[in-house]
């Protein structure tokens, strides 16, 4: 008996509880990284009191709910973010693993999924897009171009440097004709972008940021949430436009040309 093909909403689930707590080392990197900290030490505690969070307080989503979200200690309130982030993260592990299976394909995707997902919380919270990840997810997208090329997923390297290319250019010319309107962390996760969903997909990823990026930005600008002087991070719909790319960027670029 095959457990995964006989119990496939079973070993979804599992994932999903595995993503779970996945999603609770993604908040400490999104909390930790832009600081500077280290992500191992201390252990996990709250920010505003200091006290050693105990295990009961970091079970994935029930602890956040059983405190009522705050602290145990001190009564601050946590961010909702943590929970949020957890279950995305548990959603993102069941439905790539109901997907892709035990696969190559499964870890690519959900490497790229978890390293998506912490860029775009950090550049919400902070509006910023660090080095220190977008260069080694470089790093790790060649590697895969090379080692992986004939996965559903993974372009070549030849594919992974072209589109890194194409999305390294098209922003950096937005870059000088906005005149300081996108900053240089999105050019590099442009290149990225590409360098992970290859060429022509990156053309797919290029256009779903635009698109969502900008129909956001008239919403808010809209809606007075946001005024004209006030920036509005880009690296989200990047981060969210690759990933969509990732999984489906050939298939969106395929049915686009069959339109003409």
């Amino acid at each position: 008996m095959d457990a995964f093909t006989d119990f496939p909403i079973l070993w979804s689930v599992l994932f999903g509880l595995l993503g779970l707590a996945v999603g609770s080392f993604l908040n400490v990197l999104i909390d930790r990284l832009p600081e500077g900290k280290s992500i191992l030490s201390p252990g996990s505690h709250c920010q505003a009191c200091g006290r050693s969070l105990s295990i009961a307080d970091l079970i994935p989503v029930f602890s956040y709910l059983w405190l009522k979200g705050r602290c145990r200690t001190c009564g601050v309130k946590l961010p909702l973010r943590l929970p949020l982030v957890e279950l995305a993260t548990g959603a993102l592990f069941a439905l790539l693993f109901w997907r892709f299976g035990f696969s190559a394909e499964l870890a690519v995707s959900l490497f790229y999924g978890c390293l998506f997902l912490v860029i775009m919380v950090i550049d919400l919270e902070r509006g910023l897009i660090l080095n220190k990840l977008t260069y080694p997810a470089m790093a790790a997208a060649l590697i895969f171009g090379l080692a992986l090329s004939d996965s559903e997923i993974v372009p070549s390297i030849g594919s992974a440097a072209a589109g890194g290319g194409l999305g390294l250019a098209t922003f950096l010319l937005i870059v000088i004709v906005s005149r300081g309107g996108m900053g240089f962390g999105d050019v590099k996760l442009a290149a990225l972008a590409g360098l992970v969903v290859g060429f022509p997909s990156v053309f797919v990823a290029i256009l779903l940021a635009v698109l969502t990026g900008g129909l956001v930005a008239v919403a808010l600008l809209a809606t007075g949430k946001r005024s004209g002087k006030q920036a509005i991070p880009f690296g989200p719909y990047l981060a969210l436009a690759a990933f969509s790319a990732l999984l489906w960027g050939q298939a969106i670029f395929d049915w686009y040309i069959g339109l003409f």
